[in-house]
């Protein structure tokens, strides 16, 4: 068997490059300044408990698959120390265990992510519908599990960092022993509810599932 940790995200504004501020300004105003403050705090305490489970185990035995990156090497590098410059916790996490001996897998097909981008910038008519924003996200998420199929070797522990919205567990291979982080599933609900619910209690509640400590034993 092979060993897959996976690490379904919360995005930052600082992950999602040119367009994060504009999608973090609408997320604050849907939300309203409590629950929005509540986030922020979920968001640090996430990555804490994150980085604490990461810590338990041998980096040197990592191959790592980040959302939004298709290169590895010199390159690949390059663009996680520049995204933890910027202050994401995610590649700040990736950037230590680089240091510490882990391996960066190119994750992405470049054309599909430039689709992506291109999405996330179009409005009004130019806007792609539900259909077509669902297929490219599926087209993206069979692709990173070939790849992970492809690369991941015995005795290595592959982590994936990965949107909550995508479904790559739908297309991982059978010899491929996964282990969640977290339920991609109640991530998407705290979002929904934090966006778009009506009792602050729930969004309490799923919050401190987010924010609690990762147990992958």
């Amino acid at each position: 068997m092979r060993d897959l940790l996976y690490v379904p995200i919360l995005h930052e504004e600082v992950d999602l490059g040119s367009s994060g501020p504009a999608l973090a300004r609408r997320g604050a105003a849907q939300a309203g300044e409590r629950r929005w403050a509540l986030h922020q705090e979920t968001v640090r305490r996430f990555w804490e408990s994150v980085t604490e489970c990461l810590g338990r185990f041998d980096p040197r035995t990592m191959r790592i698959y980040q959302d939004g990156v298709p290169v590895d090497g010199a390159l690949g590098r390059r663009i996680i120390e520049e995204g933890a410059g910027r202050g994401s916790r995610n590649y700040r996490l990736i950037l230590d265990l680089l240091n510490r001996g882990a391996q960066l897998q190119a994750a992405e097909q470049p054309a599909l992510l430039v689709q992506e981008y291109e999405n996330l910038r179009s409005q009004g008519h130019q806007a792609p519908s539900l259909e077509q924003r669902e297929r490219l996200l599926e087209e993206r998420d069979v692709y990173i599990a070939r790849v992970i199929d492809s690369t991941l070797r015995k005795g290595e522990m592959g982590v994936l960092f990965i949107g909550a919205g995508h479904d790559v567990l739908g297309h991982v291979a059978s010899d491929i022993r996964v282990r969640e982080a977290k339920d991609p599933g109640k991530l998407q609900l705290y979002i929904s509810e934090l966006l778009f619910g009506t009792d602050f209690g729930k969004v309490q509640a799923l919050a401190r599932y987010v924010a609690a400590r990762v147990d992958v034993s």
